[in-house]
């Protein structure tokens, strides 16, 4: 189960928000999880990224 955190983290990506240091270790979690790709400079979410964000109910273009 993700972390409060971690689901910021997708938030994040989803707004293309830069990371703190703290967010940056859960980053590197969700890619190693499958939930976040690296895409040449940028970070997108996978399909499993938009699916845990979206059963958690937060949604991407909250702001």
């Amino acid at each position: 189960m993700l972390t409060d955190i971690q689901i910021a983290v997708l938030c994040d990506i989803g707004r293309s928000i830069a990371f703190s240091v703290a967010k940056r270790e859960e980053l590197f979690r969700l890619i190693t999880d499958g939930y976040v790709q690296k895409d040449g400079d940028t970070f997108e979410l996978t399909s499993k990224g938009e699916a845990a964000v979206v059963d958690r109910g937060a949604g991407l273009n909250e702001g």
